[in-house]
C-alpha cells in the first residue's frame, strides 16, 4: 500500500491570479470553488485509513476537479499539476501521476517536493530501463544543464556577466589585477556555458515531445502494424515514459533508453505542456 506521505501544495493565490485569463470557461470564483473541494475530497481521503473504496472515490472526485480547473478554467501551474499527481498517485494510478508530476517538472524544475514525489512513483512502475552509462556521466558533469531551470540559469548568467563587465572595466582603469582577471576570465567562461545551456535547452524544449504511457500494459513493436514482431519480450506498463520521434498513421514512433520501436496511439491522451499520455 502507499504511504500517504505527499505533501499537499496549496496553490489558490496562484489560482486566483491565472484564473482571470482572457478566454477561460471558468470564472476566478468558479475555480477557487473546485479547487477547495478537491482539496477538501483528498483531505477526507487521507483521512480514511479503513475504507479504501471511500477514498478512492474521494480522490476521483478530487481529480475531476482539479482537471476541470486545468481543462475549462485553462490554468497552467506547477503546484496544480503536483497536487493532482498526488491524487493519482495516492488513487493507485502510477502512469498519470509520473505525466502530472513530470508537467510539473517542466514547469518549475527547482521544487524539490515535485522532484521527490516523481522518484517515488517511478519506483512503483512496473518497467525498469536503466539510464545509459554515457547519460549518467553526463549528467553529473554537466549538472548544472539537467538539473536547473531555464529560469535559474537565466538568473546566474546575468550575475555572471555583470560580475565579468565589472572586473573588465577595472582592469580597464586599474590596470590587470590578478583577481580581476581571473573573476572576468570565470565570469566570462560561466556566462558562455550557462548562456549555451539556455539556448539548447530552449531549443530542445520546442522541438521535443516527451511521453507517459497512461495505460495498464501497452504491446510494443517493431513496425507501424500488428504484424510486426514485439520489440520487447514483456508489454510496456503505466510510467514507462519515452520520447516521441514521429507519428506513423495511428501509431507513435518513439525512443526509449533501450533503443526504439513504435506503439499504437488508439488511447492517445495529448498532454498540453509536452507530454504525452496513452
Amino acid at each position: 500500500m502507499i504511504k500517504k506521505s505527499c505533501h499537499m501544495v496549496l496553490t489558490s493565490l496562484l489560482l486566483l491570479c491565472q484564473a482571470s485569463s482572457a478566454g477561460a470557461a471558468l470564472s476566478k470564483e468558479q475555480a477557487y470553488v473546485l479547487f477547495s473541494q478537491a482539496n477538501e475530497s483528498f483531505r477526507q481521503a487521507n483521512s480514511i485509513a479503513n475504507d479504501p473504496d471511500k477514498a478512492r472515490r474521494l480522490y476521483e472526485k478530487a481529480i475531476l476537479n482539479y482537471e476541470k480547473i486545468i481543462g475549462d478554467g485553462r490554468i497552467r501551474n506547477h503546484k496544480l499539476y503536483y497536487n493532482l499527481g498526488n491524487a493519482y498517485l495516492l488513487n493507485g494510478d502510477i502512469g498519470n501521476a509520473i505525466l502530472n508530476y513530470r508537467r510539473a517538472e517542466m514547469l518549475d524544475k527547482t521544487d524539490t517536493n515535485v522532484q521527490k514525489n516523481l522518484a517515488f512513483a517511478r519506483s512503483r512502475r512496473v518497467d525498469r530501463v536503466a539510464v545509459k552509462t554515457e547519460k549518467r556521466i553526463l549528467q553529473t558533469l554537466f549538472f548544472w544543464h539537467y538539473d536547473f531551470s531555464i529560469k535559474t540559469k537565466f538568473a546566474i548568467t546575468s550575475i555572471c556577466f555583470a560580475i565579468a563587465c565589472i572586473s573588465l572595466t577595472v582592469i580597464t582603469w586599474y590596470g590587470k589585477a590578478a583577481p580581476w582577471v581571473a573573476a572576468a576570465v570565470i565570469c566570462g567562461v560561466l556566462t558562455t556555458c550557462l548562456l549555451a545551456s539556455v539556448v539548447l535547452e530552449s531549443r530542445a524544449r520546442a522541438r521535443r515531445v516527451y511521453g507517459v504511457i497512461t495505460s495498464e500494459m501497452v504491446v510494443a513493436r517493431q513496425g507501424d502494424g500488428r504484424n510486426y514482431p514485439e520489440s520487447f519480450k514483456d508489454p510496456l506498463h503505466a510510467g514507462t515514459e519515452f520520447d516521441l520521434i514521429e507519428r506513423r498513421g495511428g501509431w507513435l514512433h518513439i525512443r526509449l533508453l533501450e533503443g526504439t520501436c513504435l506503439l499504437s496511439f488508439t488511447f492517445i491522451n495529448t498532454g498540453k505542456t509536452g507530454h504525452l499520455g496513452i
